[in-house]
C-alpha cells in the first residue's frame, strides 16, 4: 500500500515521501495515528501541488541548515560526568546532555535529532555525536567525556 507521510516516522521517511508499507502497517498503525495519509488520485495530486509551493522554502531552509553545519564543524564539546576510579560512569551520556552542551555554545538543537554510533556511553574518552539539522544536512560532532 502506498502511503504518504505526514510526518517524520524513523526507519521509514520523512514528512511528504511516498512510501510503501504493508496494509496492516499502514491501516492499524501509520493511518490511525496520523503519521500518514492513503495515496490515492485525489491526495497524490494535493500532495504535489504542496511540495510545488514548498520547494522555494525548503530551499532556503535547507541553505541555512548547512550555514549551521558549517559552523558545528569546528566545534567540539567537553562533558562532565561523575565517575569512578576506573573511568566508568555512574548512568551514562545520553542526547540530552550533548543538546545542553551544543545550547552553552549557541545552538539551538533538538535532542531528538542527536544520535551516537555506539549504543551506550558509560565510559570517560572521546566520542562523535551525528546531528540531523535537516533531511539531508548532517554534521558529526566529537565530543569528549571528562570525569568530575
Amino acid at each position: 500500500m502506498e502511503i504518504i507521510l505526514k510526518q517524520d516516522v524513523p526507519n521509514l521517511g520523512y514528512k511528504d515521501d511516498i512510501v510503501t508499507v504493508r496494509n496492516g502497517y499502514a491501516m492499524n498503525f501509520l493511518i490511525p495515528k496520523g503519521f500518514a495519509v492513503s495515496a490515492t488520485g485525489s491526495t497524490l495530486k494535493a500532495h504535489n501541488e504542496i511540495l510545488k509551493q514548498r520547494a522555494h522554502k525548503e530551499e532556503k531552509v535547507k541553505e541555512e541548515a548547512q550555514k549551521i553545519a558549517e559552523k558545528l564543524k569546528d566545534v567540539t564539546l567537553s562533558i562532565g560526568a561523575k565517575t569512578s576510579t576506573k573511568g566508568k560512569i555512574f548512568g551514562s551520556v545520553n542526547a540530552i546532555q550533548i543538546a545542553e552542551a551544543l545550547q552553552e555554545k549557541g545552538f539551538d538543537i533538538d535532542r531528538k535529532n542527536i544520535t551516537f554510533k555506539e549504543d551506550l556511553i558509560k565510559e570517560v574518552g572521546t566520542y562523535h555525536a551525528k546531528v540531523r539539522l535537516h533531511k539531508e544536512v548532517h554534521v558529526e560532532i566529537p565530543f569528549e567525556i571528562v570525569g568530575e
